[in-house]
């Protein structure tokens, strides 16, 4: 059977949670000419507090948004009372689809967390064979305590569509899947197909996400892998967000953004991720690119692509190394902490959002900073040098 793509290799269990701080009017000094000069300071805000303490769930619908802002004293005699300047990621009125959620515990699902808290509407592709058991246990309150918001409200999907990203158009299925009863019952699940179920349901789009990555020969190495393994990876993991691009890019509004993911291994030698995997990433980042001028040129569209560090997750166990890696990058990364799934949604929010209206064809690092290093510093090699470690 033909492989389908499935949500990113590369995700985490880490439950993701973010508060954003209210938008506030700016704070004015005002130095009167007739009465002695004084300076007066203002507050400092954080615009985007990141918390990791899970909220308690409050409600089964979702309530209008309450921020608490988070302010540090500049000095002590600062007006407290008085309103102070921000940079809040507003999403509001915008309306993202993300490629890729079949469950609650990958980067997918962080990013809809992300874009959710910020104000987006979102709109769910998961892959055709998951699509039951993801809409069951969504719909049997499952997936409750991990859809709240930093107000205690519940993350709501608007609505959840069928997709298997490796096919373009009902044309390109082959006769096995149509037949295949794991797909029975479900239509319009090509990208063509999704792109205008979207546009008749809702009109248009700000946000795309694609969280889609499958290499069957994943465990091979790259000298063992077959050729259908190898463009198996590609069609699945790359040429998907290709193709999403493609059939989505007439109904984003100008303006809007696209995300993908990718990893370390597109650049670096990361020994245990085969099957064309690493190739996949690396045209997934040429693709990314390419399609910032096309799109930027074509349609006012902004393409990034956030390179994450490693995260446990369901999908990334059956690499069989997540572990490892993990272990690697707490040993190795200038930042000595596990990376977790709210830390990737963030970056997506971010990116998504007007702050990052000049960001595009960028490769975003959200690892700890492990792709800055050049050797292992944990190697018995360095025994003797005197590295810095996190207490």
């Amino acid at each position: 059977m033909a492989s389908s793509a499935i949500p990113s290799a590369h995700i985490t269990a880490v439950k993701p949670g973010i508060t954003f701080e209210n938008s506030v009017k700016p704070y004015v000094a005002a130095l009167g000419m007739e009465r002695k000069k004084e300076a007066s300071w203002t507050q400092l805000a954080s615009i985007s507090h990141f918390s990791s303490t899970k909220p308690r769930l409050q409600s089964l619908t979702s309530r209008p948004m309450k921020f608490k802002v988070a302010t540090t004293r500049a000095m002590a005699s600062a007006n407290e009372s008085s309103p102070l300047p921000g940079l809040p990621i507003d999403l509001r009125g915008k309306r993202a689809f993300i490629a890729g959620i079949a469950d609650d515990n990958g980067y997918g699902w962080a990013i809809a967390k992300s874009l959710a808290a910020a104000g987006a509407e979102i709109l769910v592709g998961t892959w055709v064979p998951a699509l039951n058991i993801f809409e069951t246990s969504l719909r049997r309150g499952k997936f409750d305590e991990s859809r709240v918001l930093p107000d205690g409200s519940l993350m709501e999907i608007t609505k959840v569509y069928p997709l298997d990203a490796v096919y373009d158009c009902p044309e390109d299925v082959p006769e096995d899947i149509k037949t295949n009863k794991r797909y029975a019952g479900n239509t319009k699940w090509t990208v063509k197909e999704v792109a205008e179920s979207v546009k008749e349901d809702f009109g248009s789009i700000d946000i795309l996400v694609h969280s889609l990555a499958n290499g069957p020969e994943v465990s091979k190495p790259l000298l063992e892998t077959s050729r259908n393994g190898y463009l198996a990876a590609i069609s699945a993991s790359s040429y998907s967000f290709v193709s999403l691009l493609k059939y989505f890019a007439p109904i984003i509004n100008p303006g809007g953004a696209t995300i993908s993911l990718t990893y370390i291994a597109s650049e670096k030698i990361i020994p245990g991720y085969g099957g064309g995997m690493s190739s996949a990433k690396a045209a997934l980042e040429s693709d990314t690119q390419v399609l910032a001028f096309e799109a930027g040129r074509k349609h006012k569209i902004r393409v990034n692509t956030i390179s994450a560090g490693p995260l446990r997750s369901r999908a990334a166990k059956a690499i069989g190394f997540i572990d490892m890696m993990i272990d690697y990058s707490l040993e190795n990364a200038p930042l000595q902490k596990e990376l977790s799934a709210e830390e990737v949604g963030n970056a997506a929010a971010f990116l998504a959002s007007p702050l990052a209206s000049a960001i595009t064809g960028a490769v975003v690092y959200v690892d700890n900073g492990l792709n800055a290093m050049g050797v292992g510093v944990d190697s018995p090699i360095f025994a003797n040098l005197d590295i810095p470690k996190s207490k």
